[in-house]
């Protein structure tokens, strides 16, 4: 029998609503977790580390992943004090793996992380969902943030789309939107101003694609040789949504381009984070393939379902449901296993988690962060857990 993927779950630290004790319930073993509170930049101490390693581990869990010593934008951008910052990255690593911890995500998108301009969007049968409306974020950049060069960006159509939107909504829901996209990184509450956001768009004016992946490459050249001593698996996480968004670049969004990151860098060390949430927001981004071709570099799963509408929204649905084939996904994961089981790997047993829940039941009562309650990602991983267990028992 090919061993089981390791279910783990996203924790965001003892701030978090949803508690250790919860997530015990889950049947998760696997525990995610980040310095949240570390700014970003700053060397991650040997005691800092073993703090919230022993909090974990004193309620019956393994921390697996680290997700995610977050890469400042000095590294992104090429300033001069990009070598300091990585010389910290690398000695964060060392601390981390002098501590155990050996699985590291990480991502390369530019200002903000993840982005979505509903993080209550309801479904038929009432649960909330987050959403990536397309005419609301445009509206956003056409109207709100009144970007430079916007509306050479979006067709005649998609403005109108977008003025439509913002003519339809409250002052209130055009806030809420304001909040929900200017939301800083994960593990935080804070909402960047306009003003903010501005100021950070200018630091990428002159980093296009091409010099954003140059970037990326000095960086995993400087990091990965270490992360390769150290025994340390580094895993990008694709871009979300995976597609340019602010005239800002996307360099982790297709296949190609994970090629070229695993490329940059050619080391077992220097990995991807397969996020189907993210990468199937493309419709010409082939998952099951992916895998196949690519799966050997896979060191993290991050296992969740979007449903794409026609005019680039999409929004969270089901694990099992969606626009992805979650059953060809899965199965294209186990015969990887099965490669690594075959030739001797000790990393069969992969870290998954469920990812972007709905809130269901009784997640109402509790704030949690967007995507990130307890009892939808525990019927998503109750979903994946039987899905693998089917398809494994099926090849036997």
């Amino acid at each position: 029998m090919i061993n089981n993927l390791e279910q783990t779950f996203r924790w965001y630290g003892p701030n978090d609503a949803v508690t250790l004790q919860a997530i015990s319930h889950t049947g998760a073993t696997g525990i995610v977790n980040a310095l949240h509170h570390i700014p970003t930049g700053d060397v991650w101490s040997p005691g800092e580390i073993k703090k919230r390693k022993d909090i974990i581990e004193a309620a019956g869990f393994r921390w697996s992943v680290v997700e995610s010593v977050n890469v400042h934008d000095s590294i992104r951008t090429a300033t001069p004090e990009r070598d300091r910052l990585i010389k910290n990255y690398i000695e964060t690593l060392k601390n981390l793996s002098a501590a155990g911890i050996k699985t590291v995500c990480y991502n390369f998108m530019p200002v903000l992380d993840w982005t979505r301009t509903d993080i209550d969007y309801r479904l038929p049968n009432g649960a909330s969902a987050l959403r990536y409306h397309a005419p609301a974020l445009a509206a956003f950049d056409l109207y709100i943030l009144e970007r430079p060069g916007a509306f050479d960006e979006f067709s005649p159509a998609q403005q109108e789309a977008a003025k439509a939107y913002l003519d339809s909504i409250t002052p209130e829901q055009k806030q809420e939107l304001i909040n929900t996209v200017m939301a800083g990184l994960p593990g935080t509450k804070d909402v960047l101003t306009i003003d903010e956001f501005k100021g950070f768009l200018k630091r990428y004016a002159d980093v296009d694609a091409t010099a954003l992946k140059a970037n990326m490459a000095y960086f995993l050249q400087a990091v990965i040789p270490d992360a390769e001593k150290l025994g340390i698996k580094m895993c990008v996480h694709p871009d979300d949504p995976p597609f340019p968004i602010f005239g800002l670049p996307r360099i982790v969004s297709t296949e190609q381009d994970l090629n070229d990151v695993v490329n940059a860098a050619p080391s077992s060390s220097n990995g991807i984070t397969f996020c189907t949430g993210s990468l199937g927001a493309r419709g010409d981004n082939d998952l099951p393939g992916i895998v196949e071709r690519l799966g050997q570099h896979f060191h993290f799963l991050h296992l969740r379902n979007v449903k794409r509408e026609t005019d680039g929204s999409f929004y969270e649905d089901n694990h099992l449901e969606g626009s992805t084939d979650m059953y060809a996904v899965m199965r294209a994961i186990v015969l990887e296993q099965k490669k690594r089981q075959e030739a001797g790997r000790d990393d069969v047993a992969i870290p998954m988690r469920p990812d972007h829940g709905h809130k269901l039941l009784d997640d109402f009562n509790y704030d949690t962060f967007p995507g990130y309650s307890v009892i939808g990602r525990l019927k998503g991983l109750a979903e994946l857990r039987g899905l693998e267990l089917g398809i494994k028992r099926s090849l036997v």
